[in-house]
C-alpha cells in the first residue's frame, strides 16, 4: 500500500481515493471509500489501453462477470463504469494476504486449513460455473485468505464456457504452473470448467507443500511438464493427494467437477473463523487497523491570515483536520489534540483556556441517540479533566427529531462558539440539516448510515462514521493492543442483540487483543440484569470489558 501521487485523482465515480494498492502497465488499483465510508478496491485501466476496442471489451466482460457472481467465497463487485475514458471496477476490499503471500512468508498451510480452503474454493468455482463462466486464472495470487474464509478474485480473463480464445487462437491465457494442458496448448475450444478444476488441484498442492506440482523454471519448461509429465506430489498427504491427482488428470473429461471436489472435502469445515493458522489472523487484524489509520486526503487549504497568539479553533480549522480531528474531539481521542496543539493556545495548566462548543443534535428517545449522548458526555468529561488540554469543550444539545431538526440546526449555526456538530440519528433529520451546515462549512459528524444521495462529495464538512463489524473489531483490537494494552479481555454478550452481538463476541474471542485471552460472558435475551456477567468478568481477571449488544440502558 502506497500513498496517492499528485497525479492521482481525488475521486472516481463517487469513490474517494485513499491510497494505492498496486500499479502496473495496465493500470492502477486504489484503496477507496464509497459514499457510505465502506472500503473498496478500485481498479482503473489506463486510457491508452482503454482506447483499444478489444481491451475495452475484455474489461467490460470482467465487470459483467464480477456482477454475475455472488457466492460467499468470491469478492463482490460494488460498481463499475466500462464506458469511462479510463474504465474502472470497484469490488469489496478484503484486508487479507493472498495465498501466495501467506505461503511465501509463513510456509505451507496445515492440512486442515488446506481442506477448508479446497472446499470453499470448489464452492466458489461451482458458483462461477453455474453462471456459465470459466475463471481461467485460478492461482495462489488470486486467492485471498480472509478471516472467515478464502475469496477467489480477479475475473479479468473469465469467459463463457462456449467462448473462443480471448485473443488469437494460439495464445496462452493464464499463469504457467496453474494452467491446464488444454490451456498450455492453447486449445481454445476445450477450455471450460475442467480447466479451473485442474488449476484448483495445483493450488491445493502448492498450499500444503509450498511447491508447484509441475516445478519451476522457464515458461516453456513448465508448460511442457504440464502437458507431458505427471505432477510431483511428494508431501501431499492422503487422501488429499488422491483428490489432487484426479484434479490434475490430463484428460479434461476425467477430472471431477467443482461440486464433486466440494463433496469430497465436505466435513472439513467447522463453524467459525478459526480456519487459519495463528499468524495469519494477526496479519489480517494489522492490515485492517492500518486501513482504519489511513486518513482520507483532502484538498490543501491555505490560511493566509497573520499568526496571532492563542488562535481559536474555529469551524474552518476543525474542518481542515478532517474526519480524524472531528472523531478525536467527539470520540475521546484527546491525546492527538494535546500533542498537536499550538504552544501559544494555553493548556499548560497555568491559566484559563478557551472553551468551544460541540453541538449534539440527536433524538434521545431512540436507543442510538441515548448511546451517542452518553458516549459524547464521557468523551468530553475525560478531555476536560486533562490539565494540559489546549482548550475545554462543552456539549450544546438540541433536539434531533426530524420535525425540529432544521430549526435547531439554525440555532447551532448562529452560536459562534459551536465549532462542530454530532449529527442526527435518523435519515430524515439528516436531510433536513445538511443544507444549513453545508452553507457555513460546519463540520457534521454522522454516526448512523444514511442514503447514498446524502452525499459528502462536494461537502467537506460531512463526515460519516458507520463502521461495519470488521472495522469495529479491528479498532477495538488495535486500541486494546497498542493504545491501552491488555492481555485479558472480557466480553459481555447481550443475547438480545442477536447475531450481531454473537459475531462481535466471537470475533474478539478468536482474535484477542495483544495475543492474550478473551472470555465471553453471556446475558440471556430475556434478562436485563448484567450483574452476574460483570462478576464473572471480574473473576476472570479482565483488564478490559467490551459490551456486545444493542442496549443503551
Amino acid at each position: 500500500m502506497e500513498p496517492l501521487k499528485p497525479s492521482d485523482p481525488a475521486e472516481i465515480g463517487g469513490h474517494r481515493l485513499i491510497a494505492r494498492l498496486g500499479a502496473g502497465g495496465m493500470g492502477v488499483v486504489y484503496l477507496a471509500r464509497t459514499a457510505h465510508g465502506s472500503p473498496v478496491a478500485l481498479k482503473v485501466i489506463r486510457a491508452e489501453h482503454a482506447a483499444d476496442p478489444g481491451f475495452r471489451a475484455r474489461f467490460r466482460r470482467e465487470a459483467e462477470a464480477a456482477a454475475r457472481i455472488t457466492g460467499p467465497w468470491t469478492v463482490t463487485a460494488t460498481a463499475a463504469d466500462a464506458e469511462a475514458r479510463e474504465p474502472w471496477l470497484a469490488t469489496a476490499f478484503i484486508p487479507a494476504p493472498s495465498l501466495a503471500e501467506a505461503v511465501a512468508d509463513h510456509g505451507p498451510l496445515p492440512l486442515r486449513t488446506v481442506r477448508i480452503l479446497g472446499e470453499r474454493l470448489a464452492e466458489a468455482l461451482a458458483d462461477v460455473h453455474a453462471t456459465g463462466l470459466v475463471h481461467r486464472d485460478v492461482k495462489p495470487a488470486n486467492v485471498l485468505l480472509a478471516a472467515d474464509g478464502p475469496r477467489l478474485i480477479d475475473f479479468g480473463i473469465a469467459r463463457t464456457a462456449e467462448a473462443t480464445a480471448l485473443t488469437a487462437a494460439d495464445s496462452v491465457i493464464g499463469s504457467p504452473g496453474y494452467l491446464s494442458p488444454e490451456q498450455a496448448q492453447a486449445r481454445a475450444g476445450e477450455i471450460g470448467p475442467p480447466s479451473d478444476v485442474f488449476a484448483l488441484g495445483c493450488v491445493l498442492a502448492y498450499a500444503v507443500t509450498g511447491r508447484r506440482p509441475f516445478g519451476s523454471g522457464t515458461i516453456a519448461t513448465i508448460l511442457f511438464r504440464t502437458v507431458h509429465e505427471e505432477p510431483e506430489l511428494e508431501g501431499v498427504p492422503e487422501p488429499l493427494a488422491a483428490l489432487v491427482r484426479d484434479c490434475l488428470a490430463k484428460d479434461p473429461g476425467a477430472r471431477p467437477t467443482a461440486s464433486a471436489v466440494r463433496e469430497r472435502l465436505a466435513g472439513a469445515v467447522a463453524a467459525g473463523a478459526d480456519w487459519l493458522p495463528p499468524a495469519l489472523p494477526r496479519l489480517i487484524a494489522e492490515r485492517s487497523a492500518r486501513v482504519l489509520d489511513l486518513p482520507v486526503p483532502e484538498p490543501t487549504q491555505v490560511d493566509t491570515a497573520p499568526a496571532t497568539p492563542g488562535p481559536p479553533v474555529g469551524r474552518r480549522r476543525l474542518l481542515g483536520l478532517g474526519a480524524a480531528g472531528a472523531v478525536a474531539l467527539a470520540g475521546g481521542g484527546v491525546a492527538w489534540w494535546a500533542s498537536g496543539r499550538d504552544e501559544t493556545a494555553g493548556g499548560t495548566g497555568s491559566g484559563p483556556v478557551p472553551t468551544y462548543g460541540i453541538g449534539l443534535q440527536v433524538d434521545r428517545k431512540s436507543p442510538a441517540g441515548r448511546g451517542i449522548v452518553r458516549g459524547a458526555e464521557l468523551a468530553v468529561a475525560q478531555f476536560n479533566a486533562r490539565e494540559d488540554r489546549p482548550f475545554s469543550v462543552e456539549l450544546r444539545e438540541v433536539p434531533g427529531v426530524p420535525t425540529e431538526a432544521a430549526a435547531t440546526a439554525r440555532r447551532l449555526v448562529a452560536d459562534k462558539r459551536v465549532v462542530a456538530v454530532i449529527g442526527p440519528t435518523s435519515e430524515a433529520a439528516v436531510r433536513a440539516v445538511v443544507p444549513a451546515y453545508k452553507k457555513v462549512s460546519m463540520p457534521l459528524l454522522l454516526t448512523t448510515p444514511v442514503g447514498s444521495d446524502v452525499d459528502g462529495t462536494r461537502n467537506r464538512g460531512l463526515l460519516k462514521l458507520s463502521p461495519d463489524l470488521n472495522t469495529q473489531v479491528s479498532a477495538m483490537t488495535r486500541f486494546l493492543s497498542a493504545v491501552e494494552p491488555v492481555t485479558r479481555t472480557a466480553v459481555v454478550e447481550d443475547r438480545a442483540g442477536g447475531e450481531l452481538s454473537w459475531r462481535l463476541a466471537r470475533a474478539l474471542k478468536e482474535f484477542p487483543p495483544s495475543e492474550g485471552r478473551t472470555t465471553v460472558h453471556q446475558v440471556a435475551a430475556e434478562r436485563s440484569d448484567f450483574a452476574a456477567a460483570a462478576r464473572a468478568a471480574l473473576a476472570a481477571g479482565a483488564q478490559a470489558v467490551v459490551y456486545s449488544g444493542l442496549s443503551s440502558g
